[in-house]
């Protein structure tokens, strides 16, 4: 069992996921470099959570 993701981290990634859903992969180092881009994330923390977040999601989406 994974760890369970705040709301907070949900609504950023899903927002990112809607308005940008073309740019983001499977990958989490690629993720991770657009969301550093897209979002002006200060905590390294943070930011890696939403890209592995995203990430889980594609990989969903792509099952």
């Amino acid at each position: 069992m994974g760890r369970i993701k705040t709301s907070f981290i949900k609504k950023i990634a899903k927002d990112l996921l809607e308005k940008n859903a073309d740019k983001f992969s499977t990958d989490f180092e690629t993720n991770k470099k657009i969301v550093s881009q897209l979002v002006d994330i200060n905590s390294k923390r943070i930011r890696n959570i939403v890209a592995g977040y995203i990430t889980s999601l594609k990989k969903k989406e792509m099952k």
